[in-house]
């Protein structure tokens, strides 16, 4: 049984869960990767850990999704240099130069694993990285990183720009991004048409590595449309949140070919780390 499933079990158990059981919760999954971040309430003993820091209360959930770029030596960002060389051993394998990251639901942490992990992964010696925002409807990158841009991913899909006008650099970073501007009235459409693979095409040519953040899988049709686009996808995961039936949704919905493991985030467990499970 995966590592993953097995830390939802446990944190259902723990919280009192009392749901029938399934037979889609009863399978056991193999998966190829597993992660398990830093223990729940993490953030808010590093935020108190000294005297004078802001009390968690004080700490602006947009500071959190981009703990990579405000402590890049901090015990969080260890963790996504963990998964990236993860990644990058898995991309000696198979081309890997696009990675999507999803989650069953809202909340589960996955716009926080996008950004961090685009960014620990531009801090490679020449090494070009491209964070995308694809979600239409609800974009949080431009806005947890700081950015005002003038174009974003609707106008490029729209043929109103090109991926080099509307790409913006994080300041003090080698990370480009390439924001959300406007919310269109088809965003699923949009990011189904032909203009929204060749944009992924076209980005592959120029980065070494794209990733994209995509709406949750369970939530609505964009993640899969996406899902079909890229190289590889990783599944965000909360413990003492996620349903475990939801990750079996999820995992019927995407296109398993592509997935590369799961981010279990919000774990309580004695030692953080990332692993592998067979």
């Amino acid at each position: 049984m995966g590592k993953v499933y097995d830390a939802l079990k446990r944190a259902e158990e723990q919280r009192g869960a009392a749901r029938p059981p399934t037979a889609a919760s009863s399978r056991s999954r193999a998966w190829e990767a597993a992660a398990e971040p830093p223990r729940a309430g993490f953030f808010r003993r590093w935020f108190r850990r000294r005297r004078g820091q802001p009390t968690p209360s004080l700490v602006s959930e947009l500071s959190k999704r981009r703990i990579a770029l405000l402590q890049p030596d901090s015990f969080v960002a260890e963790q996504f240099r963990t998964l990236r060389a993860r990644i990058d051993a898995i991309s000696t394998e198979r081309p890997l130069r696009t990675v999507a990251i999803t989650s069953s639901v809202p909340g589960e942490g996955k716009t926080t694993a996008a950004i961090n992990l685009a960014y620990v992964t531009s801090m490679g010696v020449d090494r070009r990285v491209l964070l995308i925002d694809c979600d239409l409807r609800g974009a949080k990158v431009g806005r947890a990183l700081g950015l005002s841009p003038e174009l974003g991913l609707a106008e490029v899909l729209l043929g109103n720009a090109t991926l080099k006008e509307a790409v913006v650099r994080v300041e003090g970073t080698q990370l480009d991004v390439l924001c959300v501007r406007t919310q269109p009235d088809n965003p699923s459409e949009l990011l189904a048409a032909p203009a929204m693979r060749e944009l992924l095409r076209e980005a592959a040519e120029h980065y070494d590595t794209v990733v994209l953040d995509t709406p949750p899988t369970l939530s609505l049709p964009d993640a899969k449309t996406v899902s079909e686009l890229v190289d590889g996808l990783v599944v965000v995961v909360r413990a003492g949140s996620t349903r475990r039936d939801d990750v079996e949704a999820t995992l019927d919905v995407l296109d398993r070919r592509r997935l590369l493991g799961m981010v279990l985030n919000g774990a309580d467990v004695e030692t953080a780390r990332y692993q592998y499970s067979g």
